[in-house]
């Protein structure tokens, strides 16, 4: 059943109510009527109505005076003025103190009901507005931001508080636990949603490569740079940069992003015009950043600078219980991109899921169930259907070598070997970048060969 609007026709002439009354009774309105504004003030008082027809001269209590007493209780109050032309004057005093409009008489029925109908119309639209801001409850996340455990349902009240400043964040996890997504889901629920957020991996790129990704360089500065390029920050004006792996970020690049974050400003390599760029600022580690502090790996005065508001996000590991949804979406996402069969997961295979040690966290369970969509033969996935690599949490050591290092070389060998070599592939299940693992086999001479 349509809930009709209610309307309060106050005027002391009594044909001018009756009138009005019949007109928008007529028009399915539920309406009442008040002799005075005394009157008028104690039924608003007691009920509230959608929008008031007020008289502008009436004996006692003005219809000036009425309407600034209900402006004191309800400020979202919808009121009309009718008026005679001799008080336009005063009508317009009235809209400064805020009435909706006003009509003069005569009356003329067809206006009056078209103003009538608009405000109400615009009234609407404003409450339900503002019933969504108060209703958005759940903040809003990227469409692989997968998770109902209370570590996470905790994550998203923090996204969700710290999303509309502009304070600087901190996130922090595991390779491979979804920082980069937390990130921009404080970018799409904050003010900055409308600009573009910019990703830079600082652990993929060389200090000088690095430099010139994030402060874009001149035409000429350097061998190879054949034309202006625009930097990450200048990119990301209006918007929000992403620095991802900032513990591998060299010393003398810390200074510069230190001035930058400070100043909001900078140059193009090779250039000399000050560039103003104006960034929101989200970083994140897989790195203990306060023992690089100590070891005078990383500066302290940036870290406390970046270190304004921290997000941890847990390893898979420790929210199993969100696992069997981020199973149900991989195998959704990839059922479409493979154009498959959705498939069901047996038993024995989602126990084997719920057990497994996640070394690589949700970018592992990912590749998990990506190879077993390719190799599964029936509509079921099981235990046979997974990796290699995650049939086994152990593997065996050499007699006697149970160093943490022996344990790396051998997992990253086994992980490389499965993948034929092939560095992306790897890199992406053991959850690091291609630039990292290029440094773990070079510190513990992997090669091709070692089957």
């Amino acid at each position: 059943m349509i809930k009709k609007n209610k309307i309060l026709i106050v005027d002391d002439e009594k044909i001018v109510r009756e009138s009005l009354y019949h007109w928008f009774d007529e028009e399915n309105y539920y309406v009442e009527t008040a002799e005075d504004g005394e009157i008028a003030l104690a039924k608003y008082s007691k009920e509230k109505f959608d929008l008031l027809l007020v008289d502008m001269k009436m004996p006692g209590m003005s219809g000036l005076d009425l309407l600034i007493k209900i402006k004191a209780i309800d400020k979202d109050a919808l009121i009309i003025l009718i008026t005679a032309y001799s008080s336009v004057p005063t009508a317009i005093t009235a809209l400064k103190n805020g009435a909706y409009d006003y009509v003069t008489k005569p009356v003329d029925p067809d206006e009056l009901a078209h103003i009538v109908k608009n405000a109400l119309q615009q009234k609407s639209l404003k409450i339900e507005n503002t019933m969504l801001k108060e209703n958005l409850d759940e903040v809003i996340k990227p469409d692989n931001l997968i998770g109902e455990s209370f570590q996470m349902k905790k994550i998203y009240e923090l996204v969700h508080s710290v999303a509309k400043t502009d304070t600087t964040v901190l996130i922090r996890g595991e390779s491979g636990t979804g920082k980069e997504l937390i990130a921009k889901a404080i970018h799409i629920n904050s003010n900055r949603k409308y600009s573009p957020i910019i990703t830079v991996n600082c652990g993929a790129l060389a200090e000088t490569l690095l430099e010139s990704e994030l402060f874009g360089h001149e035409k000429g500065s350097f061998t190879g740079a054949q034309f202006r390029r625009k930097g990450k920050f200048e990119m990301a004006d209006g918007g929000t940069i992403f620095l991802d792996e900032i513990g591998s970020v060299s010393l003398r690049m810390q200074i510069e992003l230190l001035r930058v974050l400070e100043s909001k400003q900078f140059n193009r390599v090779g250039g000399n015009d000050l560039i103003k760029s104006d960034f929101r600022i989200i970083t994140a580690t897989n790195e203990p950043l306060e023992e690089l502090v100590k070891a005078g790996k990383f500066r302290e005065d940036l870290y406390y600078r970046l270190n304004v508001f921290t997000i941890v996000i847990p390893p898979l590991r420790e929210r199993r219980n969100d696992i069997p949804l981020l199973v149900e979406f991989f195998i959704g996402k990839f059922s479409t991109v493979m154009n498959k069969k959705t498939k069901k997961v047996s038993k024995e295979a989602m126990d084997f899921l719920l057990e497994y040690d996640w070394r690589g966290n949700v970018r592992e369970l990912e590749n998990a169930v990506e190879r077993a969509m390719v190799v599964g033969k029936t509509d079921t996935i099981e235990v046979d259907d997974l990796p290699f690599h995650v049939a086994k949490n152990v593997f065996e050591l050499e007699e006697g070598d149970n160093s943490l290092s022996s344990m790396e070389k051998k997992y990253i060998q086994k992980i490389l070997n499965e993948c034929s070599w092939n560095i992306s592939k790897a890199a992406q299940i053991l959850g690091i970048d291609r630039a990292t693992l290029y440094n773990k086999i070079s510190k513990y001479d992997l090669r091709k060969d070692e089957y």
